[in-house]
């Protein structure tokens, strides 16, 4: 039987030296979008660089190009080929395998859309990319049926369901999911060879043995996009060097960290996507208050064939 192992509160990474430059912080390729969900991509971009990734490239269907680069300038843009209905086809694998000589980390998934052409680049991402990956929202809806493909990925790999997208990659009811998040976060983590970030109230992260269950955030920040947001940040701190379980961890407290403290999070009203860009902005790594923030208390450890307390009402498995 595996130890569940707790810390209350993860690392940041070190200070920045005053010679340092862009260079020095990675660089993101963020494969997102589609002509229906441009909005994820870029949150997902500007959460990267906020988190403090040097450099941020969204590789996005061509057409929308000219529109990203107007409404967003501060973004780089890669324009890749796209099926007829505005998705990332599978074409434009080239483009992007010929791209990953400038990357350090890949994001993928944010407003991707199911096209089947967008699905099989997917697949071929996870078999064939030879940096770090960072999966969410319909790149986790892309491998139903095909988790194994994640065994076969040639760089370390971070996914980061929320308990539907949990249930659509194991098969198994949400219900159960969510009654057993260790559990179920901790197994697939070591069945996969991945790290695991499964979200929601008291997010689940699970990878190289080890098990954090989150402590920051509130149920104001359950809104459209704030998904796509983590996903960047988790990117972001990747690509500063750290440690998948460790940027990960990092990324989901920071977030959570960042929602608490916006103007909105004591209600009425949601915490937007946006509010924690924001919050990212002001409760930088280097403030004082937020290095506070991050104590570590001695680990605790926790039975995976306990409940993990929930609330809901045991199903009747």
């Amino acid at each position: 039987m595996s130890d569940f192992y707790q810390v209350d509160q993860p690392p940041l990474p070190g200070s920045r030296k005053e010679e340092s430059h862009k260079g020095d912080f990675g660089h993101v390729l963020v494969v997102a979008g589609s002509r229906r969900m441009m909005g994820a991509a870029a949150l997902c971009t500007f959460a990267a660089t906020r988190a403090g990734s040097g450099l941020a490239t969204l590789a996005c269907p061509a057409s929308l190009q000219p529109y990203i680069a107007q409404a967003w300038p501060t973004t780089m843009t890669l324009p890749v080929k796209e099926t007829p209905d505005g998705a990332i086809s599978l074409g434009a694998w080239p483009q992007i395998e010929a791209f990953f000589r400038r990357a350090s980390v890949v994001a993928a998934g944010p407003g991707l859309g199911r096209n089947k052409s967008t699905q099989l680049m997917v697949h071929r991402l996870v078999e064939r990319s030879p940096l770090p990956l960072v999966l969410d929202a319909d790149a986790l809806n892309a491998l139903q049926g095909k988790a194994d493909l994640l065994k076969s990925a040639k760089a370390p790999v971070i996914i980061t369901p929320h308990p539907g997208e949990m249930s659509t990659l194991t098969g198994k009811p949400t219900a159960e999911i969510q009654y057993y998040r260790r559990s179920v976060a901790h197994d697939f983590a070591q069945r996969y060879r991945v790290t695991v970030a499964l979200k929601g109230a008291g997010t689940v992260v699970a990878g190289e043995g080890q098990v954090f269950v989150n402590t920051s955030g509130n149920p104001y920040m359950a809104s459209g996009g704030t998904g796509d947001v983590l996903t960047g940040m988790i990117a972001g701190l990747l690509a500063q060097k750290m440690s998948p379980f460790e940027a990960t961890r990092t990324a989901v407290y920071w977030h959570g960290l960042a929602a608490d403290r916006a103007p909105t999070s004591a209600g009425p009203g949601a915490v937007t996507a946006t509010d924690i860009i924001e919050q990212l902005r002001r409760s930088g790594p280097d403030i004082d208050w937020y290095n506070e923030e991050l104590r570590v208390d001695e680990d605790r450890v926790f039975d995976p064939d306990e409940p993990d307390g929930s609330t809901e009402e045991q199903p009747p498995w």
